[in-house]
């Protein structure tokens, strides 16, 4: 007996330890971001690296927060630094003063969603710690030229100045070039603009196209119909669709004929009215192919032309159409040309560093 009881008293013992160890939900919560990842990190900072601000309600704080703190995680990712609230404070330590700054827009900015009845999402967050947003500027922007698909997954924001031109060059010109890197998201807003214009009844249907030419190497006869040949090259398209969208949405759209494959090479003699039509790699197609696109953009129509003028795969590069278009449109009345540069790319951050040095080896 008395085993027992000492057995039962070593494991209440053994219990209330554990009862001892659980993190206090009430407790201030930190977060650091190193080496990639989220830690706790309760170590001292000077207070000549901090910054903190105070919110008047615990509401504006959840808000401002996020689910589970999403949001705090996603500024300390892209910031850099310590961050930490207690009670209604939110702090932020171990950075210079330009970060400081930087962080206090982006607090400043949230805090200003929420009264106005938003709950910011990671989405957002993300473009407004970006490059987009500096210190003497403001996130309106960013929700000024928000594209909300119907039935869409996630609110798209852009994530650069430059890509907010974009846009807005999108939506208020007929025809839009965009010329850029790859991972600068020149694919990806067109799709989520043109989406939105097909969803939302404002357009009869999206058109799209590309040049049928493989990156370097032949892949000899494709099997299928005229739509299963050409699939295989609208797939980055297709997966840009993917990730805005259901895809039992796609498939509907389909079915009913508000998306249409059109293969570059037999769209002459065609007139393409009340739609929006995407060019893709338009890098590859010829100065002939390009002046053919551009002349079958009917009434009510938008056409957006995207390409990346570094990864031309035609025999001579002077034969591009992209190259050709946007020196000679440039100065033309009602089009629009937008560049995105290696600053602008969100795909990855290892995609930035890839692209600068194939640039500085061929500089």
């Amino acid at each position: 007996m008395e085993g027992a009881e000492r057995g039962r008293r070593r494991a209440e013992g053994n219990e209330q330890d554990v009862r001892d160890r659980r993190p206090n939900p009430c407790a201030p919560r930190d977060f650091l971001y190193k080496n990639g990842k989220m830690r706790g990190f309760p170590a001292e900072v000077s207070l000549e690296e901090s910054i903190t601000i105070v919110l008047d309600s615990s509401e504006v704080l959840s808000g401002v927060c996020g689910v589970n703190d999403q949001n705090l995680k996603v500024i300390a990712g892209s910031l850099g630094g310590r961050i930490r609230t207690r009670g209604n404070e939110i702090s932020l330590t171990g950075v210079d003063e330009a970060v400081r700054g930087r962080f206090k827009t982006v607090i400043d900015d949230l805090i200003r969603a929420v009264r106005e009845g938003e709950y910011p999402s990671t989405e957002y967050v993300e473009a407004l710690t970006g490059s987009f947003v500096q210190p003497e500027s403001s996130g309106s922007a960013l929700r000024d030229n928000l594209i909300q698909i119907p039935q869409g997954f996630v609110k798209v924001f852009p994530r650069s100045r430059n890509q907010a031109g974009y846009i807005q060059g999108m939506r208020s010109h007929d025809i839009s070039f965009c010329a850029g890197p790859a991972g600068t998201g020149k694919t990806y807003l067109a799709i989520a603009e043109a989406l939105c214009l097909v969803l939302s009844k404002k357009m009869r249907k999206l058109v799209l196209t590309r040049p049928v030419v493989e990156a370097g190497e032949s892949l000899g006869y494709l099997p299928g119909d005229l739509t299963q040949k050409i699939n295989p090259y609208l797939r980055p398209l297709y997966d840009a669709m993917e990730a805005l969208v259901p895809y039992e949405t796609i498939r509907r759209m389909e079915d009913t004929r508000a998306i249409e494959i059109a293969p570059l090479a037999y769209m002459r003699g065609r007139s393409l009215n009340d739609c929006v039509v995407i060019l893709d790699e338009a890098q590859n197609t010829t100065r002939e192919q390009m002046k053919m696109f551009l002349t079958r953009i009917g009434q009510g129509a938008r056409a957006v032309i995207t390409g990346d003028t570094t990864q031309i795969d035609l025999p001579r590069r002077s034969d591009s159409g992209l190259l050709h278009a946007l020196s000679l449109l440039a100065k033309v009345e009602g089009i629009f040309i937008a560049y995105l540069h290696t600053a602008d790319v969100v795909r990855n951050p290892l995609i930035k560093k890839i692209i600068e040095a194939y640039d500085a080896e061929k500089n």
